[in-house]
């Protein structure tokens, strides 16, 4: 019988699926947002949200389990710093799955996963090329300066 095993298999071994998570939690913290498949996303979403559990302890033993689950430190690092502190008021509920449309190839449900109170960084903005500076700033032949 099958009682309370609730993982979700992704037609992968375990060891493959607990590094696949992994990683996908440690692209999450880095990067604020993944898109990824719905049945990912979802089983992502509770690794996640456990990892946040860890970093709200702010604990060296709840820092080195975090650790030992998403194998790279410098995830560690902004969850511990960054994720976590934010989230201190929440109890629960601090990632979101966004659906979106299914993936041409193969139909499958896609979907973005994405901190609840975390700002997005906006992108920087890169400077104009001095070619283009130049140009917008004085104005195209034959117009004149309305005074």
């Amino acid at each position: 019988m099958r009682h309370l095993k609730r993982t979700a298999k992704l037609g992968r071994t375990g060891q493959h699926r607990n590094a696949m998570l992994a990683n996908m939690v440690c692209s999450l913290i880095i990067h604020k947002r993944i898109t990824t498949t719905l049945a990912k996303a979802k089983a992502a979403r509770s690794v996640a949200e456990k990892m946040v559990t860890l970093g709200k302890k702010a604990t060296l033993h709840s820092r080195r389990l975090a650790a030992a689950r998403l194998h790279q430190e410098d995830a560690v690092k902004i969850l511990f710093t960054e994720i976590a502190p934010a989230q201190k008021e929440r109890h629960g509920g601090y990632t979101r799955i966004v659906k979106l449309n299914q993936r041409q190839g193969d139909s499958s449900q896609k979907a973005i996963l994405e901190w609840v109170d975390i700002p997005m960084a906006a992108p920087a903005e890169q400077p104009m090329p001095e070619d283009e500076s130049k140009a917008a700033q004085k104005p195209a032949e034959g117009e004149e300066k309305k005074s």
